[in-house]
């Protein structure tokens, strides 16, 4: 018999009403997307939509039991139970209180004792009855309108096209017919080396450490609503898909770098590079000592820290509210620049083929880069968030003047809503400075123009700093209708926050302090405990971490697998500079293979001199495990 049902609303009732009969629950060794539920009557086979959901149904479904577990044990006194006053009997009398007293207190505290039995016997029956009204509720649920059809059971599979919108597909699952699954069945009752989640066995312990967070009553609105008795069949494979980008799923990623192997020797920067005044510094080869355990393609994606900015104009956009919108916009626009303070090392320039992606399911967030070009150097991003896509592709023109580094950006992101509403900018100058004496510190200049396509724009002024400036690093801004007319304004700092104001405020804000009516749009987060030398923010730790999910899932352009970054990373210098000195001969081929045709897997132009436009096809491809296209660049060449 077949039954038809919305996913998001058909597993609910299934797992409450199975759950007082759940004798164990354990993971297949085949699949790491899989595992079962054992009763006495059925035997359901999950799967789930990757092994972290699975270790956070598993640890919801413990949750589950227990409390069922809890209210069956629950025994409550019987109103004959007696309250001994032997002690404080004995105690009186060796004080030398009267008998008298000491039975005038011994009632007292019979009386409190059965004043305290009668309410608590009270609220028994009522937790008792609350059960049992819920549970009549349960078998009480409408399924008249369930398609049904025998030995099937459908469920709408959730799909992720390129573009990045919910797509949904109706598919069917039959009793299993996979042999190894069907011997992993028949090893439920007489394996003994299989790890159990057994109920009793698993209450009194520790949970074991998740991927998720996760409570039994959020996992219930994931899977609320089914009820077992449309279940003829004793075996049921089911697709448990996460209803993404709503998934409350949270991935515990580190706190900190791993401790370093080795003790770092430090390396005069003048000595590196005296001969290389006014070239380009992208060509000039540095010991690993200047770099951060980051390749550029993360610090694309660390741009996207606040992406909840972006969340946020998308939903004011849907209310009609087009200039919270774009204000927005420019607030996500300038925190990308706040992860640069302090930061006195550069990213690894990646390889020609090199890719990296970023997953977060918490975030709402998908992000893919890939470095489409040796020389020029160009590095094209795509992601996809909640109701939004963010793309480009980047070029950094560098040159060294002595006692600093101006690096000039060359290359339009663009960001498009759902509704149609479409951003443009490019970004800033940046110029390091101190680079041969004193402390190095950075500073961004220059103008930032928001081009929409609808009703406004913006312009940004990133203050050039002076050697007087005693309130540096200023960004100011103004929102301008398709008339010209200044509507609101924008002020606040790079590294710290940024406000805007409205109305009367706009022909008063003439300069970078905040009035009383400002609305705070965006702050920067705290920074971690532990920032090491490299001083990277919380989010940065997080970027190059090999988390459970990633392990053997990942292509070999990863940027994650390069040697000489993860050498950096677990702080073995030596090696690291060894294999950074390795890949960069092998880079020089890459002029070569650009000559000879070479095409970047994940990205094309969108016209002859246009900016690179994901394809599509990565995620897909990482779901199949097919990287049989993309070379092993980290490899011996």
């Amino acid at each position: 018999m077949e039954v038809s049902y919305e996913y998001s609303t058909c597993w609910r009732l299934m797992v409450l009403k199975m759950r007082s009969q759940i004798s164990s629950f354990r993971e297949s060794k085949t699949d790491d997307r899989r595992f079962y539920i054992v009763s006495p009557t059925k035997t359901l086979h999950l799967r789930t939509y990757s092994s972290i959901d699975r270790v956070a149904w598993i640890q919801a479904l413990i949750l589950a039991t227990k409390e069922i577990s809890i209210n069956r044990g629950v025994s409550f006194m019987q109103n004959d139970v007696l309250i001994s006053t032997e002690k404080l009997r004995d105690r009186m009398q060796a004080e030398g209180l009267d008998e008298t007293v000491i039975k005038d207190c011994e009632q007292i505290m019979r009386i409190e004792f059965a004043e305290y039995h009668k309410q608590l016997k009270l609220r028994y029956e009522e937790h008792l009855t609350s059960i049992g009204t819920f549970h009549q509720q349960l078998e009480e649920v409408d399924v008249e309108d369930a398609a049904t059809r025998e030995g099937q059971l459908q469920l709408p599979k959730y799909d992720y096209s390129s573009s990045g919108r919910e797509k949904f597909n109706e598919y069917s699952t039959t009793e299993s017919s996979d042999d190894v699954e069907k011997q992993e069945l028949d090893e439920l009752s007489d394996e003994e080396e299989v790890s159990f989640f057994d109920t009793n066995e698993c209450f009194g312990d520790p949970i074991v450490t998740c991927a998720a967070e996760v409570t039994s009553s959020n996992v219930s609105n994931r899977i609320s609503g089914f009820n077992t008795n449309h279940c003829d069949a004793k075996i049921m494979d089911v697709e448990l898909q996460p209803d993404y980008p709503n998934m409350l799923l949270h991935i515990p990623r580190r706190k900190k770098l791993p401790e370093p192997i080795e003790k770092e020797k430090g390396v005069s920067l003048w000595s590196m590079i005296k001969d290389n005044v006014g070239k380009d510094l992208t060509r000039v080869c540095l010991p690993v000592f200047f770099n951060e355990p980051l390749s550029s393609l993360q610090k694309c994606f660390e741009d996207l820290e606040y992406s909840d900015l972006l969340d946020q104009a998308y939903e004011y956009g849907k209310k009609g509210n087009s200039l919270m919108r774009i204000l927005n916009v420019a607030a996500f626009a300038v925190s990308g620049y706040s992860s640069c303070d302090g930061r006195p090392c550069k990213p690894f320039n990646p390889l020609l083929g090199e890719t990296y992606e970023a997953d977060y399911p918490d975030k709402g967030i998908r992000f893919f880069a890939e470095k489409v070009s040796h020389h020029p150097m160009l590095i094209a991003c795509h992601c996809e968030g909640r109701g939004w896509k963010f793309w480009g592709d980047s070029n950094l023109k560098s040159k060294f003047w002595g006692q600093s580094i101006q690096v000039d950006p060359v290359g339009v992101l663009t960001l498009e809503f759902d509704d149609g509403e479409i951003f443009q900018w490019s970004k800033v100058t940046t110029t390091i400075y101190n680079l041969i004496l004193g402390k190095v510190y950075c500073n961004h200049h220059g103008t930032m123009n928001i081009r929409g396509n609808q009703q406004y724009s913006c312009k940004l002024k990133f203050k050039e700093q002076s050697l007087l400036d005693r309130n540096p690093r200023q960004v100011q801004g103004l929102v301008e209708d398709a008339k010209g007319t200044k509507v609101a304004t924008l002020v606040g700092k790079w590294d710290d926050s940024m406000c805007c104001s409205f109305g009367d405020e706009v022909l008063k804000s003439k300069s970078s302090f905040l009035t009383e009516n400002s609305t705070l749009l965006w702050a920067r987060n705290k920074p971690p405990p532990d920032p090491t030398r490299y001083n990277l923010t919380s989010f940065a730790i997080t970027l190059n971490e090999i988390t459970s999910d990633l392990k053997g899932k990942l292509p070999p352009t990863d940027s994650r697998l390069r040697p000489d970054q993860r050498y950096l990373e677990n702080g073995e210098y030596e090696k690291a500079n060894s294999e950074k000195l390795r890949l960069e001969r092998r880079q020089r081929m890459s002029r070569k293979l650009q000559e000879n045709g070479w095409k970047p897997r994940w990205f094309r132009r969108d016209s002859e001199d246009g900016t690179f436009r994901y394809i599509g096809g990565y995620w897909e491809a990482r779901e199949q495990m097919e990287w049989d296209d993309c070379m092993d660049i980290f490899g011996e060449f």
